[in-house]
Protein backbone atom coordinates (compact mmCIF):
# COMPACT_ATOMS: atom_id res chain seq x y z
CA UNK A 1 0.00 0.00 0.00
CA UNK A 2 2.65 2.76 0.83
CA UNK A 3 4.83 1.79 -2.36
CA UNK A 4 1.71 1.85 -4.27
CA UNK A 5 1.21 5.41 -2.59
CA UNK A 6 4.15 6.46 -3.27
CA UNK A 7 3.85 5.45 -7.12
CA UNK A 8 1.23 7.70 -7.59
CA UNK A 9 2.69 10.61 -5.40
CA UNK A 10 5.59 10.00 -7.97
CA UNK A 11 3.40 9.74 -11.20
CA UNK A 12 1.33 13.24 -10.72
CA UNK A 13 4.78 14.84 -9.94
CA UNK A 14 6.63 13.25 -12.99
CA UNK A 15 2.91 14.23 -14.85
CA UNK A 16 3.34 17.58 -13.56
CA UNK A 17 6.52 18.43 -15.44
CA UNK A 18 5.15 20.52 -18.11
CA UNK A 19 6.91 19.43 -20.99
CA UNK A 20 5.43 22.32 -23.75
CA UNK A 21 6.06 25.32 -21.37
CA UNK A 22 9.77 23.52 -20.34
CA UNK A 23 10.56 23.40 -24.10
CA UNK A 24 9.20 27.00 -24.89
CA UNK A 25 11.50 27.98 -22.34
CA UNK A 26 14.46 26.02 -23.72
CA UNK A 27 14.06 26.98 -27.48
CA UNK A 28 13.08 31.19 -26.68
CA UNK A 29 9.41 30.23 -28.24
CA UNK A 30 6.28 32.34 -27.20
CA UNK A 31 4.66 30.99 -23.93
CA UNK A 32 1.88 27.83 -25.09
CA UNK A 33 -0.63 28.99 -22.41
CA UNK A 34 -0.84 32.32 -23.69
CA UNK A 35 -0.51 31.96 -27.35
CA UNK A 36 -1.84 30.19 -29.73
CA UNK A 37 -5.01 27.77 -28.92
CA UNK A 38 -3.51 28.68 -25.12
CA UNK A 39 -2.95 24.36 -24.57
CA UNK A 40 0.54 23.60 -23.41
CA UNK A 41 1.07 20.81 -25.92
CA UNK A 42 2.50 19.07 -28.61
CA UNK A 43 -0.02 20.53 -31.10
CA UNK A 44 -0.61 24.12 -29.57
CA UNK A 45 4.12 23.78 -30.04
CA UNK A 46 3.58 22.80 -33.21
CA UNK A 47 1.52 25.76 -34.36
CA UNK A 48 4.14 27.72 -32.29
CA UNK A 49 7.28 26.26 -32.56
CA UNK A 50 7.45 24.29 -35.50
CA UNK A 51 8.23 19.58 -35.79
CA UNK A 52 11.36 19.50 -34.05
CA UNK A 53 9.79 21.15 -30.67
CA UNK A 54 6.64 19.41 -31.00
CA UNK A 55 7.99 15.92 -31.22
CA UNK A 56 10.51 16.48 -28.27
CA UNK A 57 7.19 17.95 -26.29
CA UNK A 58 5.65 14.84 -27.69
CA UNK A 59 8.03 12.66 -26.54
CA UNK A 60 8.29 13.85 -23.06
CA UNK A 61 4.46 13.76 -22.70
CA UNK A 62 4.41 10.39 -23.62
CA UNK A 63 7.51 9.49 -21.09
CA UNK A 64 5.41 11.13 -18.41
CA UNK A 65 2.56 8.29 -18.55
CA UNK A 66 5.00 5.48 -19.35
CA UNK A 67 7.98 5.82 -16.84
CA UNK A 68 5.72 5.57 -13.51
CA UNK A 69 3.44 3.04 -15.03
CA UNK A 70 5.88 0.80 -16.12
CA UNK A 71 8.27 1.20 -13.34
CA UNK A 72 5.46 0.33 -10.55
CA UNK A 73 4.49 -2.53 -12.80
CA UNK A 74 7.83 -3.59 -12.41
CA UNK A 75 7.41 -3.34 -8.93
CA UNK A 76 4.55 -5.76 -9.19
CA UNK A 77 2.17 -3.06 -8.71
CA UNK A 78 -0.84 -4.43 -10.29
CA UNK A 79 -4.55 -4.10 -10.89
CA UNK A 80 -6.65 -1.29 -9.33
CA UNK A 81 -3.20 1.01 -8.10
CA UNK A 82 -1.60 0.68 -11.52
CA UNK A 83 -4.79 2.11 -13.03
CA UNK A 84 -4.55 4.80 -10.37
CA UNK A 85 -0.59 5.27 -11.04
CA UNK A 86 -1.50 6.18 -14.94
CA UNK A 87 -4.55 8.44 -13.88
CA UNK A 88 -2.02 10.47 -11.23
CA UNK A 89 -0.02 11.28 -14.82
CA UNK A 90 -2.62 12.30 -16.36
CA UNK A 91 -3.73 14.34 -13.46
CA UNK A 92 0.05 15.83 -13.15
CA UNK A 93 -0.10 16.87 -16.71
CA UNK A 94 -3.84 18.19 -16.97
CA UNK A 95 -3.22 20.24 -12.97
CA UNK A 96 0.63 20.31 -12.77
CA UNK A 97 1.19 21.84 -9.47
CA UNK A 98 4.64 23.40 -10.80
CA UNK A 99 2.58 25.41 -13.03
CA UNK A 100 -0.16 26.65 -11.28
CA UNK A 101 -2.35 23.97 -11.40
CA UNK A 102 -3.38 25.23 -15.37
CA UNK A 103 -1.83 22.10 -17.61
CA UNK A 104 -2.53 20.20 -20.91
CA UNK A 105 -5.39 18.25 -22.17
CA UNK A 106 -3.44 14.97 -21.38
CA UNK A 107 -3.57 13.08 -24.33
CA UNK A 108 -0.33 12.56 -24.84
CA UNK A 109 0.61 10.93 -20.68
CA UNK A 110 -1.90 9.15 -21.07
CA UNK A 111 -0.78 7.41 -24.42
CA UNK A 112 2.57 6.84 -22.97
CA UNK A 113 0.38 5.00 -19.32
CA UNK A 114 -1.60 2.90 -22.37
CA UNK A 115 1.83 1.83 -23.40
CA UNK A 116 2.88 0.77 -20.26
CA UNK A 117 0.02 -1.29 -19.28
CA UNK A 118 -0.14 -2.78 -22.87
CA UNK A 119 1.94 -1.84 -26.16
CA UNK A 120 -0.58 -3.58 -27.83
CA UNK A 121 -2.81 -1.32 -26.35
CA UNK A 122 -0.85 1.45 -27.02
CA UNK A 123 -0.20 0.60 -30.54
CA UNK A 124 -3.98 -0.16 -31.27
CA UNK A 125 -4.10 3.88 -29.42
CA UNK A 126 -1.51 5.46 -32.07
CA UNK A 127 -3.18 3.61 -35.14
CA UNK A 128 -6.52 4.72 -34.40
CA UNK A 129 -5.04 8.45 -33.78
CA UNK A 130 -2.89 8.49 -36.72
CA UNK A 131 -5.78 7.44 -39.30
CA UNK A 132 -8.59 9.65 -38.04
CA UNK A 133 -5.77 12.44 -38.18
CA UNK A 134 -5.30 11.38 -41.61
CA UNK A 135 -8.64 11.15 -42.66
CA UNK A 136 -10.60 14.40 -41.13
CA UNK A 137 -7.54 16.23 -39.82
CA UNK A 138 -8.69 17.17 -36.17
CA UNK A 139 -6.55 16.44 -33.59
CA UNK A 140 -9.05 16.48 -30.63
CA UNK A 141 -11.86 13.93 -32.57
CA UNK A 142 -8.20 11.91 -33.25
CA UNK A 143 -7.35 11.75 -29.41
CA UNK A 144 -10.81 11.42 -27.81
CA UNK A 145 -11.64 8.06 -30.67
CA UNK A 146 -8.14 6.46 -29.53
CA UNK A 147 -8.28 7.51 -25.63
CA UNK A 148 -12.08 5.71 -26.29
CA UNK A 149 -10.62 2.65 -27.66
CA UNK A 150 -7.82 2.32 -26.03
CA UNK A 151 -10.02 2.33 -22.35
CA UNK A 152 -12.48 -0.56 -23.91
CA UNK A 153 -9.34 -2.62 -24.91
CA UNK A 154 -8.07 -2.22 -21.66
CA UNK A 155 -11.43 -2.89 -19.32
CA UNK A 156 -12.15 -5.62 -21.78
CA UNK A 157 -8.69 -7.62 -22.14
CA UNK A 158 -6.82 -6.66 -18.47
CA UNK A 159 -7.43 -6.83 -14.84
CA UNK A 160 -10.77 -5.73 -13.84
CA UNK A 161 -9.17 -3.75 -10.97
CA UNK A 162 -8.13 -1.55 -13.95
CA UNK A 163 -11.33 -0.68 -15.12
CA UNK A 164 -12.89 2.12 -12.38
CA UNK A 165 -9.34 4.66 -12.50
CA UNK A 166 -9.09 4.03 -16.63
CA UNK A 167 -12.39 5.07 -17.26
CA UNK A 168 -11.99 8.35 -15.25
CA UNK A 169 -8.63 8.42 -16.91
CA UNK A 170 -10.72 8.68 -20.12
CA UNK A 171 -13.74 10.76 -18.86
CA UNK A 172 -11.13 13.42 -17.49
CA UNK A 173 -9.85 14.08 -20.91
CA UNK A 174 -13.07 13.67 -22.39
CA UNK A 175 -14.01 16.73 -20.37
CA UNK A 176 -10.83 18.75 -21.11
CA UNK A 177 -11.77 18.28 -24.49
CA UNK A 178 -15.17 19.69 -24.16
CA UNK A 179 -14.66 23.45 -25.72
CA UNK A 180 -13.03 20.84 -28.86
CA UNK A 181 -16.45 18.88 -28.51
CA UNK A 182 -18.44 22.14 -28.78
CA UNK A 183 -15.94 23.42 -31.71
CA UNK A 184 -16.74 20.47 -33.69
CA UNK A 185 -20.19 20.15 -33.41
CA UNK A 186 -20.71 23.94 -35.24
CA UNK A 187 -18.33 23.38 -37.54
CA UNK A 188 -15.43 25.55 -36.14
CA UNK A 189 -12.82 23.25 -34.82
CA UNK A 190 -9.32 23.91 -36.33
CA UNK A 191 -7.64 21.42 -38.61
CA UNK A 192 -4.31 20.22 -38.48
CA UNK A 193 -1.85 21.95 -40.93
CA UNK A 194 1.53 20.14 -41.50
Amino acid sequence: MFIAVFFVIFAYLMGSLSSAIIVSKLLGLPDPRTQGSGNPGATNILRLGGKFPAIITLISDILKGLIPVLIANLANIHGFWLGVIALAAVVGHVFPVFFNFKGGKGVATALGAFIALNIWIGIIAIAVWLIVTAIWRYVSLASLIATWIATFYTVVTMENGLALPIIALAGLLTWRHWSNIERLRVGKENKLKL
